[in-house]
């Protein structure tokens, strides 16, 4: 309360107080207007960074701001010399033949989307030495140079009312860029340049060859930290760059970028341009300290084609299909709540935890309920199923609500808005840095947790077609993960039993439970299965417990049994476990390093985490190098 903090705002408000009583010792003509020059403004703008009124100034003068302080540092920070807004041919033809001769220079585009497939380019920027960008626009709709400053006293700032700007076209300027972009003897640089390249490959323009130095810092630090431009500028440029929302805005103030002006769009994308070109001469030549550079060369960076087609191709949906689901899941979402609320004697919010909760514990008085910091009563799957185990009828159907709510929402629904109207298929994204061990991870939307345990899951499954004519073709590698186990460790049992073509959780049952494989029971197997698959993720007595549903003392001993008929897998998981705490960091057969953040931290907890992530790494980072080195191949 503010008599609480009195003296705190005692302290703000002599701090915002201003002060009338300060002596003025110059004459008041000192601070007037002085006339500007080319010596006193020129230098100024540049101090200041004032990119844009740099060259308005420039303009006025009719000379070139010095440029002779803009030497690169030992860290490749750079001092910008200028960025360079280009609107005619000829100098637009002047960056390309700078970009020839260097061999190499960065790109990005700016679009209206961050759908390539529906983006609409807006620009391109080029960057071939450190401090030097230029931006083309092609397709923006605004002129206005917003915060310009009247650099001719007449109180005009170059706006035209809003009319489109002076720009190359579209196709005219692409038609200068393509033999660039295409010249297999010029490295082109992208930060994620794979939406770039699809951006492009829409207008007919393939880009090769490629470095992306978003790729080369998860190749570096996969694990450690982000690897977007913000982050990356900030830890390896100490740079903070303008972010997009600074110049499209927020909430209802939000426009595309086609409808920035110019002098914005400007620093903003030449800086993106720029500082990709920067990071790319300090994070290529660590590939080589790192001894890092085959996993880039041979399966990063040459993948980055190949998913990009993947992407374009997409996979084809039948809308209908899927507005059938939905409209079944609604209708049975509804009848699932006439039900519970007629158990429950009333209605509520049965997706809030907090309703249910109330209406299990204190209003059906239902037993095991625990509340948790919040106040509020624990509803998850475990505590509703353990009330199902009791005979209870209203538990059961909230969980039959919650997996319908989810398919309906997360899938039927979800799915239908990302049908592209032009192509009629879904184009997820697959993203190669999702994932500290190298495994693919597709987003937008997610095509790798389509269910499949349930009805309702397959119906899902089944929306996803093949075009006429055409078949789907469903292709894995069986059991890659336990193979690479038994190659990894060591193991002559299990890397016998998988060259003989032997069931291995049939013969893991035989050896751990002693029982005969002919005629074994499949729960026996089952149990054999989850060990197996739990050992390579580290698994707990209390994890295995609760997923083959027994005691903590039985899964441990299955566990115990399994190292005793298996040693080899213990030796491997405590030399893996030690060499993460010592380099911090675990490596794949292919040389691929997986950082492990928190292998030595105090909380016993985090610890184990890590400890977990360090045995399955090698196996799991294994196996999605072997996937990408014959999606390559």
């Amino acid at each position: 309360s503010l008599i609480d903090e009195a003296d705190e705002a005692r302290l703000s408000r002599q701090l915002v107080t201003l002060m009338d009583d300060v002596p003025v010792t110059e004459d008041l003509s000192t601070f007037a207007v002085q006339p500007r020059t080319a010596e006193t403004l020129l230098p100024f703008l540049v101090q200041q960074g004032f990119k844009s009124l740099l060259k308005a100034a420039e303009a006025q003068f009719g000379v070139s701001a010095p440029t002779d302080n803009a030497e690169v540092s030992e860290t490749g920070t750079g001092t910008v010399t200028g960025y360079e807004l280009v609107q005619t041919d000829k100098a637009l033809k002047a960056w390309i033949d700078e970009a020839i001769r260097a061999g190499v220079v960065a790109v990005d585009t700016e679009t209206t989307s961050l759908d390539a497939l529906r983006a609409e380019l807006v620009g391109v920027s080029l960057s071939v030495t450190p401090g030097r960008a230029c931006y083309i626009p092609l397709g923006h709709k605004q002129a206005a140079v917003q915060g310009a400053l009247d650099l001719g006293g007449d109180g005009n700032t170059g706006g035209d009312g809003g009319d489109a700007p002076d720009q190359i076209p579209l196709k005219k300027a692409l038609k200068l860029l393509k033999p660039l972009l295409e010249n297999p003897s010029v490295l082109k640089i992208g930060q994620n340049i794979k939406y770039d390249m699809k951006v492009l490959s829409r207008h007919d323009v393939t880009i090769s060859p490629v470095d992306d130095t978003m790729l080369l810092s998860y190749v570096l630090g996969g694990g450690l930290h982000g690897h977007g431009m913000d982050d990356l500028a900030k830890r390896f440029l100490d740079h903070e760059t303008i972010k997009y929302a600074d110049v499209t805005g927020t909430g209802k103030a939000k426009v595309t970028f086609d409808q920035v002006a110019l002098d914005k769009a400007l620093d903003y994308a030449a800086e993106d341009a720029d500082i990709t070109g920067r990071l790319h001469k300090i994070l290529k030549p660590r590939l080589v300290e790192d001894h890092v550079v085959s996993v880039y060369e041979t399966l990063e960076r040459p993948l980055v084609p190949i998913l990009g087609a993947m992407e374009r191709q997409g996979i084809k949906v039948d809308g209908k299909k899927l507005k059938g689901l939905s409209d079944d899941f609604g209708k049975r979402l509804a009848e699932l709540e006439i039900e519970i609320h007629s158990l429950a004697g009333r209605e509520f919010n049965i997706g809030s935890p907090k309703q249910l909760g109330e209406v299990l514990f204190d209003e059906m008085g239902l037993p095991g309920g625990k509340k948790g910091k919040t106040g509020a009563y624990g509803t998850g799957a475990d505590v509703l199923e353990a009330l199902i185990d009791h005979g209870h009828d209203l538990p059961a159907r909230v969980l039959d609500w919650r997996q319908l709510a989810k398919l309906k929402s997360t899938y039927s629904d979800a799915l239908m808005e990302q049908i592209n109207p032009d192509t009629g298929r879904v184009h997820t994204s697959y993203s190669q840095t999702g994932a500290s061990t190298g495994r693919l991870a597709s987003t937008n939307p997610n095509l790798q947790n389509i269910p499949v345990r349930t009805e309702e899951g397959r119906k899902i499954r089944q929306a996803f077609v093949a075009d006429k004519g055409m078949k789907l073709l469903s292709a894995d590698y069986s059991q890659i993960e336990l193979r690479l186990l038994a190659h990894v460790a060591d193991i002559k049992a299990l890397k016998d039993a998988f060259h003989n073509g032997q069931d291995i959780h049939a013969m893991t049952a035989a050896q751990v439970f002693g029982v005969a494989m002919e005629d074994m029971d499949p729960m026996v197997r089952r149990k054999a299965k989850a060990i197996n698959f739990g050992i390579i993720y580290g698994i707990s007595a209390f994890g295995l417990a609760r997923q083959l549903g027994i005691g903590n003392s039985e899964a441990g001993e299955y566990i115990d049994a399994y190292f005793e008929k298996y040693p080899g897998i213990r030796d491997y998981m405590d030399r893996t476990k030690d060499q993460a705490a010592q380099q911090g960091f675990v490596t794949t057969l292919f040389g691929r390093k997986c950082h492990i953040r928190s292998i030595n931290e105090k909380n016993p907890n985090l610890r184990g985490l890590g400890e977990r992530a360090a045995i399955n790494a090698p196996i799991q980072g294994g196996g999605a190098d072997i996937i990408k080195r014959a999606m390559i191949r």
